[in-house]
């Protein structure tokens, strides 16, 4: 009887991937179609600072056609994420109880906003000021051009950087809701974080203060954040847990007879 279940739940889950990895490929084709300007749009952040006539460069042979393609899959992922993300939680949820489940997908999608919230302000916000601040130091006679690849090893790595701080707030809650740490010493510990802040910016990011400020002070913003959201959270959880407790009570309580 174990084995059947096992094995029910590795051929589900082999229908899940099956599922998750012919709808990436559904999303890559169109993606691969405009490779060329979706890394155009990739790299409008640096070619918007360089100077007039700037460019980029290619310094492998292949590197023209496998960089734009490695643009197409990865923006074929980030359209396919949220069927991704069902997918996984339409395997998962029937082994979680109510209260998991009430708390996991809210989690789930939040995390992805967030997440795609953090991509979008490095994208918008972040990478112009870098490149701004870079191109502004550059020495006079000294073309600034990189390598395609190179730069799009540095967006990634700021998309990364910038989209897992933006998850700060459901790291929070998530240690506030499992019993982890208690919403009064997550203020306790406010000024270590500040600093962490600031020596993880100093850690992903490129050696510019720009960057590191822009890194490690939405951080510390979220993470109050999600100190406010947690402890709501909590003061509402607590007259539900009172209303249950006296309800219980109220059956034990055995009932007058006459």
């Amino acid at each position: 009887m174990l084995e059947g279940s096992f094995l029910s739940h590795l051929v589900e889950l082999r229908v899940r991937m099956i599922r998750i990895l012919g709808v990436l490929l559904i999303g890559f084709l169109p993606c691969a179609f405009y490779a060329r300007e979706l890394y155009t749009l990739l790299a409008q952040p640096l070619l918007e600072k360089l100077p007039q006539g700037g460019q980029m460069i290619a310094t492998d042979v292949a590197t023209p056609f496998f960089v734009p393609m490695q643009v197409a899959m990865m923006m074929a992922f980030v359209f396919t994420l949220p069927h991704t993300l069902y997918q996984i939680w339409a395997f998962v949820a029937p082994g979680l109880y109510s209260h998991e489940k009430r708390l996991a997908l809210p989690l789930v999608i939040g995390s992805s906003l967030l997440f795609f919230c953090g991509m979008a302000f490095a994208y918008f916000a972040a990478l112009p000021a870098v490149f701004e601040f870079i191109t502004y130091f550059a020495p006079e006679g000294v073309a600034v051009m990189t390598d395609i690849s190179k730069y799009l090893s540095f967006v990634l790595s700021m998309f990364i950087a910038f989209g897992v701080t933006f998850e700060v707030p459901v790291f929070v809650i998530v240690l506030v809701r499992t019993g982890v740490i208690t919403v009064e010493k997550l203020k306790e510990v406010r000024p270590y974080v500040i600093v962490g802040a600031f020596v993880i910016a100093a850690i992903f990011t490129p050696p510019d203060v720009v960057s590191q400020f822009m890194l490690a002070v939405p951080l510390c913003l979220l993470y109050e954040l999600g100190i406010f959201i947690a402890a709501l959270m909590i003061k509402k959880q607590q007259p539900e847990e009172e209303g249950s407790a006296d309800a219980s009570k109220q059956k034990d309580v055995p009932a007058k007879t006459d």
